[in-house]
């Protein structure tokens, strides 16, 4: 097994340690093209960060969130019965969180084929945004919910007759069909499927929520509803700044949220075109805001913590893994050598072992912290130690 390109005589000191400890996890030698490289956490500079309990608390929170809406693959990474172990040690009186996650986790650096280069991290984030429950002039999009006749598809499921590259399909009696994608949508394909439960400024506003996934929308009378994620029409996602950039219309270079979005509001003919060729769609349900500091729930179903809740590949890593990020991260001190975050989301662009994307919060900080976020990081994978005589070995 390769060590490590940096700290050489370290990492083969903490290897052989771990070796010879009576505390080995079974582990994966290689998972989606990247090597797994067992690494103690004293090799890992400035582990676990300066607030172990915020990721103890996040740790906390999917491991009692309800089971994920759509199961993960029995392939994924991460032991379910130690992951469980470990929950239900996290349930009690945890007097130590650094030593908690030393006790119950082994650390693996994960290490890309394409020459050790690190992995890379983005940012998302709650868009804040007005609506209305009623349509009217100021609010003239509708938010649609999630349709009876989406059939939903997981990592690797299909119907007979589809695109096996398509996630969702069109139930009726005749059997499956592809679901219209978002200009049919847009042209009222759904016909009497196609049930607004909010509306919106405008078809930007629209696009904003269903890229972030959800949102929280301030109502004429002052209250906030939570907008949340409840499906897709499982087309390809295409994302409409990189078309922006593409076709010319504004530079890479300090492209930000409010200048795409505010761009294609400026220029409303060519944002319908460049929106309609985003053929996903994605359709949600009402929630409260239950806790203004944290975020939605994620595809763990647990609440999203900002700087702390991190989305992975759910195709090769379990919900609810650790995961130690090395690099600087938004929010962090000058001193921060990385960060503790836990796995509680995934995304359609979030793909490869040591790809990511951090939760940074609610509003419109949160979102330029999110846009300024695209840096390549180290990723460390936390897998639980397996269970003997009811704890740890």
């Amino acid at each position: 097994m390769p060590l490590p390109r940096a700290r050489t005589g370290a990492v083969t000191a903490a290897l052989l340690a771990f070796l010879l400890s009576d505390a080995a996890t079974a582990a994966p030698a290689a998972i989606g093209g990247a090597t797994l490289v067992p690494t103690s956490f004293v090799a890992l500079p400035g582990f676990p960060g300066p607030d172990a309990a915020a990721a103890l608390a996040t740790f906390r929170r999917v491991c009692a969130a309800p089971a994920p809406a759509t199961p993960q693959p029995a392939t994924v990474a991460g032991d379910p019965d130690a992951l469980s172990a470990a929950c239900v040690a996290a349930a009690g009186d945890v007097a130590d969180a650094a030593a908690f996650f030393r006790d119950h986790f082994e650390a693996f650096r994960i290490e890309r084929a394409e020459g050790g280069r690190p992995g890379f991290l983005t940012g998302y984030f709650e868009p804040e945004l007005t609506g209305s429950l009623e349509a009217g002039p100021d609010y003239p999009t509708p938010v649609l919910a999630r349709p009876d006749d989406l059939v939903s598809l997981g990592p690797g499921e299909t119907r007979p007759g589809l695109d096996p590259s398509l996630r969702g399909a069109r139930a009726s009696a005749e059997g499956f069909a592809p679901y219209p994608d978002r200009a049919a949508i847009e042209d009222g394909a759904l016909g009497g499927h196609a049930r607004p439960i909010l509306w919106l400024r405008d078809t930007v506003d629209l696009l904003v929520l269903q890229v972030q996934g959800s949102g929280r929308v301030r109502l004429p009378d002052g209250r906030a509803v939570r907008v949340l994620y409840d499906g897709r029409n499982g087309r390809p996602y295409t994302a409409v700044a990189k078309l922006i950039v593409q076709e010319g219309h504004l530079p890479l270079e300090g492209l930000t949220l409010a200048r795409w979005t505010g761009w294609l509001r400026d220029h409303p003919d060519m944002a319908r075109r460049l929106i309609r060729a985003n053929a996903s769609y994605i359709f949600f349900r009402l929630a409260p805001v239950e806790d203004p500091a944290l975020g939605p729930p994620g595809a763990a179903n647990a609440p999203l913590e900002p700087g702390r809740s991190l989305a992975v590949d759910a195709s090769l890593w379990r919900y609810g893994l650790p995961f130690w990020l090395a690099g600087s991260l938004p929010g962090a001190a000058p001193d921060e050598a990385g960060r503790l975050v836990v796995a509680a989301d995934t995304g359609s662009a979030i793909v490869g072992p040591a790809r990511g994307d951090l939760f940074l919060g609610t509003g419109a900080q949160a979102g330029i912290a999110a846009g300024n976020l695209r840096d390549a990081v180290g990723f460390v994978v936390l897998l639980p130690k397996a269970a003997a005589n009811g704890g740890p070995r």
